[in-house]
């Protein structure tokens, strides 16, 4: 290294070593757990002139904490991309519910929700909202909303709320900087890391961005110093080394694959020739195998992973399952080949070839929990192909899974008494409508007018804590449905009171045409 670039080089060493320090302070606790620790959360900086050993003293005399924050400062917790009059949500939702308690509530594990039910959940993470009463302004509502769209892989919208964020703060901008790897854009992160002063990065970012940049060698004093200082794991260390320098690898075995990466550690095993396999990792990494460099298998795998969570549109997963033909049987290729089959039967028009078409994408759509996405991009042109027999029962089944639900209930002449109850849920009049199992009794005693609001529902809606009881409601709504069907009862109920009609609804026709009950 030249004397001229140790020279300016070496005052970065001792501010990293400071951000490091600093970072020694775990950031606040998060629902997910793989975050990398590529931002440093400083401390309280200690005052050089206090005597060693002495106890801090304060001038002030009033007990108690208190925060301050500028009046002109940013509400993280009202950020969102859905304005609160396009959802139909009163922007004072949140109300009375305690900060704290709304955050657990949305970091809450939702095992299989109904798709109706998670979109709803997808509502309440994007909508621009007021914040809670008693909101202390340091965004921990809004980081719970991030990390629960994290847990569900749904980066876009994650990202489009981050970079609303001005200006960067340490926790917004680390789940920036992941995302950020996740999809592709480690070049873009890496420089607006290098432009935002108000985050300090830790060692392995640093290197990482120096590395990506251009400049090794300075990539590898910080790693250096970063070792002898302490500030990196071995594990990390020993990757960041055959990161920077690849010939340390040759003749060598693979290094472990890592329990539990981070994004970080995901593309720095990727650059040393590690690709690491997503499929058993959280859901937020199947978005790099997205990337067009993947191969189509493997975005075949992360798409249906993720248009389970309702993480991508069903046009992106369909897009992909046309994309080319199948060269391969079984697995996913046998999907491919039926959806294939039935666009072509389809564009065709002729009624034989497309029930036959169906009836196995059907099939194959069912056996990984896909019908939703699959009616939202078949069922209107499974509508208009008059289909008859089994073939037309599967159709009117898509279409109750579709945004088209209620219009083509109305258009349908039912052929049994469960089609008859079906359209009477799509329409909203269940009156004489007969349930055929004791799902169908908790269901309708939702719709019918003299079934009460239960009495916690009744409390939640009173005490202005709108919000907590639409939370509780998808949790009842979910788990009722593998337990205590008064729950699916209750859940619906309260939606229907604040609103929700077309969730309640929705939700009540995924409840007997899935299998999502356990």
């Amino acid at each position: 290294m030249s004397e001229t670039r140790a020279g300016v080089f070496l005052p970065l060493i001792v501010i990293l070593a400071n951000a490091a320090a600093a970072d020694e302070t775990p950031p606040p606790l998060s629902a997910i757990d793989w975050l990398s620790r590529s931002v440093a959360t400083p401390a309280a900086m200690p005052n050089p002139d206090a005597p060693a050993n002495e106890p801090p003293v304060t001038s002030n005399p009033i007990p108690g904490a208190i925060t301050s924050r500028s009046l002109n400062a940013q509400a993280l917790d009202t950020i969102g991309i859905l304005p609160a009059h396009s959802t139909g949500l009163p922007r004072g939702l949140w109300g009375a519910t305690p900060e704290a308690e709304l955050a657990r509530l949305i970091q809450t594990e939702r095992a299989e929700a109904l798709p109706a039910v998670q979109s709803l959940l997808y509502t309440l993470l994007l909508a621009e909202l007021d914040p809670p009463d008693d909101a202390g302004g340091d965004g921990t509502l809004f980081l719970a909303r991030i990390d629960k769209l994290l847990d569900l892989g749904a980066l876009d919208p994650a990202l489009s709320m981050l970079e609303q964020v001005n200006p960067p703060s340490a926790e917004p901008f680390r789940r920036w900087f992941d995302i950020a790897l996740l999809t592709g854009q480690e070049d873009r992160a890496c420089t607006v890391m290098r432009g935002t002063p108000q985050v300090a990065p830790t060692f392995p970012a640093r290197i990482f961005c120096l590395a990506r940049g251009g400049d090794w060698n300075a990539a590898a004093l910080s790693l250096r110093t970063g070792e002898t200082l302490g500030y990196i794991e071995p594990e990390m260390a020993r990757l960041l080394e055959h990161f920077l320098d690849p010939d340390l690898s040759e003749g060598e075995p693979d290094l472990p694959l890592p329990d539990r990466p981070s994004p970080l550690v995901l593309r720095l095993m990727e650059a040393i020739g590690q690709p690491m396999p997503t499929a058993t990792l959280p859901v937020a990494f199947a978005q790099a195998d997205l990337r067009s460099n993947a191969g189509w298998k493997t975005r075949l795998d992360a798409a249906e992973r993720l248009a389970r969570t309702g993480a991508i549109q069903a046009n992106q997963l369909f897009g992909l399952y046309t994309e080319s033909a199948p060269s391969a049987s079984g697995g996913v290729w046998e999907r491919v080949s039926a959806v294939q089959d039935l666009d072509a039967a389809l564009t065709e028009g002729e009624p034989a070839k497309i029930a036959t078409a169906l009836s196995a994408a059907w099939f194959e759509m069912t056996a990984v929990e896909l019908e939703v996405p699959f009616a939202s991009f078949f069922a209107d042109r499974l509508t208009k192909a008059g289909l008859t027999g089994p073939a037309g029962t599967i159709a009117f089944r898509a279409a109750l899974l579709s945004d088209s639900y209620e219009k083509a209930a109305r258009a349908h002449t039912p052929a049994t008494g469960e089609e008859a109850f079906l359209a009477g849920i799509a329409t909203g009049k269940l009156d004489g409508a007969t349930p055929g199992d004791q799902m169908g009794v908790a269901i309708k005693a939702a719709f019918q007018a003299s079934t009460p609001l239960r009495e916690d529902y009744a409390a939640l809606k009173s005490d202005d804590r709108l919000g907590e009881g639409i939370l509780k409601a998808i949790d009842d709504i979910t788990e009722g449905a593998r337990g205590d069907l008064r729950d699916v009862t209750g859940g619906l109920r309260f939606l229907r009171e604040v609103g929700l009609e077309t969730v309640a609804r929705r939700a009540s026709l995924e409840l007997l045409l899935l299998e999502r009950r356990g």
